[in-house]
This record gives structure tokens, sequence and C-alpha cells, in this order.
């Protein structure tokens, strides 16, 4: 008698043991279920071959393209965008190029921060940088961080650059007033 009863007690503990033991698997099996859809839902984020045109009151034409962009989780209005080309078309005919490694866009009003490996290209000028905010309602440009611009005859450093993309007005200084900009001709 004793026998039967440690035979169903020890059978009874290995089915308590295996229910448990599935139980747990199950939890986790359903935990990595929900961490890959998380993920899934993480990566579908990404958009291949960004491109935004838009047009100012004035008649401007800004076009953005990224080789790859995310849009903000927390804010859908924002696009992180990667390999960054953008291209001003002013209504007087010139045109403005910008490219960067990075840059924030920002759906609702058109602003694009660059940055990283920052080059702008207008006329004869280039302005190499590491960071550019451009903004259309404040139709200016402001570019900083090892600021370095040259045109066919001088090379210009400073630490922040400027411009009113309207009026072409540009101010030109160095954080520190005890710091100056320097230029240099060719």
């Amino acid at each position: 008698m004793k026998k039967k009863i440690l035979i169903i007690f020890f059978f009874s503990l290995l089915i308590i043991t295996y229910v448990l033991l599935k139980g747990d698997k199950s939890k986790d099996i359903n935990q990595t279920s929900k961490n890959e859809e998380k993920q899934e839902t993480y990566n579908s984020n990404i958009i291949k071959n960004v491109s935004y045109r838009s047009k100012d009151l004035k008649g401007n034409e800004y076009i953005v393209k990224a080789k790859e962009g995310e849009i903000d989780l927390s804010d859908s209005n924002i696009i992180f965008l990667k390999q960054v080309n953008s291209i001003i078309n002013l209504v007087n005919k010139n045109t403005v190029l910008i490219v960067s490694d990075y840059g924030k866009y920002n759906i609702g009003n058109q602003d694009t921060i660059f940055n990283k490996n920052v080059k702008v290209t207008y006329l004869d000028n280039l302005i190499t940088a590491e960071y550019l905010d451009f903004s259309i309602n404040r139709n200016s440009l402001i570019i900083s961080k090892n600021v370095v611009y040259s045109n066919t005859e001088n090379i210009l450093k400073a630490n922040v650059i400027e411009m009113d993309i309207e009026t072409k007005d540009t101010k030109i200084y160095m954080y520190d007033n005890k710091e100056q900009v320097k230029i240099r001709s060719k």
C-alpha cells in the first residue's frame, strides 16, 4: 500500500513539474513573440529613398532626398534621414545644394537640420561644416561647427554663418568675442 502511494505521489509530482515547466516555456514563447512584434513594428518605421518637395509662397522650391528615413515614434512629423541631398531652387533661378550624412526633417513646417559632413554649394561658393539649420519660416540658413567658407578668391573660417535666403544678407561670427574670424586669400 505504501508502495502505491509513493508511486502515485511520484507520478503526481512528475505531472505537476511537467505542467509547470510547459507553462513557463509557453510564457517564454509568448514573450519572445511579443518582443518580435515590437521589433517588427520598429523596423517598419524605416523608409528607403525618401523624397519631399515643397514650395513657399514666394515660389522658392525645396527638395529633400535621402537614402533612408526613420519616422520618430514620439512625433510622426519628424523623420531622421541618412545620406541627405537637398536642393533649394530660388525664384531668381539660383540653386543652393546641401549635402550631409544625417538630417532631421519636420514634415509639418519643412524645417530641416543637416549634420555631419555638411556641404553647401551656392554659385561659386562652398561652405563645409558639421551642422546646418534650415528654416522656411525664418527664411534662413544657420551653419555652425567647424565652418569653412571658400570661393574663388578667399577661404574663411568661423564658428557661425547665418544667411537670409531671400535677401542673401549674411552674418559671419565667432562664439567668443575674443576670437576673430580668419580670412585668407587664395
